[in-house]
């Protein structure tokens, strides 16, 4: 990720509140790509995103967004590259009619396009003449999506986009993601719990736990290492946690292992060296090596999970 332009830094990255800290956080978003971060309720997604527009400030560590640091009081040219998708609507702006706040919005777009908001209406079959507070929850998340896209920013924050979202909605919002994408030189930061979402779009995976990110992934490359291996459990004593990659094991039935690594093709490798032979091996899904994840940073010391 070092080779290509990147788009979103975070350098060492603090902040602490009485119930939370996040950080320190160094991250990369390299332009041009899909980079997905995952991880439970409450592990800073939602900050992280406040903190990349100067919503919120950190308390240490520097936060760079094409290349400038981000400040509070960040001009607002820096702003109008980026469409902003909140986890959740504002409640103050309920009584405006979805047209009447889309007239707002294109006053501080230079490149807001209003052909294109038409088009992602019609696609999401939103209603603009409706007040904000009177539509479904599905319906406001497809108008908050157009308007985040209508002025076809160079960076994309998404926070749980699909919330709400039915399954023919759901598709379109897809197909809608990956033509903004085209061009190549667009970028998105999304934040999701849903796994085939991440599945479909992402091209870079962070996984971010308690504040904290424990790792970033090309997503074939993850899911071609983290594996399930079965194998015969051996009357010798075996030391398993020497295994690469070794995160977890339990029995799978009589005198079968299910052993879970972060380096599949290393650790078949090394179990053939003990004359162990794997009997089968299966692809963990996503919330599986969160789980994976999540566990190790509960028993092991920070120290131990850098090489995760």
């Amino acid at each position: 990720m070092q080779e290509q332009e990147v788009v979103v830094q975070l350098k060492d990255v603090k902040l602490s509140r009485e119930h939370f800290q996040l950080g320190p956080l160094h991250l990369q978003v390299p332009q041009g790509y899909i980079t997905a971060i995952v991880g439970p309720n409450g592990s800073g997604k939602s900050t992280t995103f406040r903190m990349l527009l100067g919503i919120s400030k950190p308390d240490q560590g520097e936060v760079e967004v094409f290349g400038q640091q981000v400040k509070p009081d960040a001009d607002i040219d820096f702003k109008q590259r980026i469409g902003y998708l909140r986890e959740d609507s504002q409640p103050f702006d309920s009584s405006m009619r979805a047209r009447d706040k889309a007239v707002f919005a294109r006053m501080w777009y230079p490149g807001w396009d209003v052909n294109r908001y038409r088009e992602l209406g019609h696609l999401f079959d939103v209603d603009d003449s409706l007040k904000l507070g009177k539509m479904s929850k599905g319906m406001r998340r497809k108008f908050e999506l157009a308007l985040a896209l209508a002025h076809d920013p160079e960076l994309l924050l998404l926070d749980e986009p699909s919330s709400g979202l039915d399954p023919i909605a759901w598709r379109t919002m897809i197909d809608v993601l990956h033509r903004h994408m085209e061009r190549g030189d667009r970028t998105i930061l999304m934040a999701s719990h849903i796994v085939e979402e991440v599945k479909r779009l992402a091209d870079y995976i962070v996984f971010m736990i308690h504040g904290q990110v424990m790792g970033v992934f090309e997503k074939d490359e993850l899911f071609r290492s983290w594996q399930y291996l079965y194998v015969r459990a051996s009357e010798r004593e075996v030391r398993w946690e020497e295994m690469p990659g070794y995160s977890s094991r339990e029995p799978a039935g009589a005198d079968v292992v299910k052993l879970v690594t972060s380096e599949a093709w290393n650790a078949e490798s090394w179990l053939q060296e003990q004359g162990i032979a794997v009997q089968a091996r299966h692809v963990l899904e996503l919330d599986d090596i969160l789980a994976e994840l999540v566990a190790l940073r509960a028993l092991r010391s920070p120290s131990r999970m850098k090489g995760v």
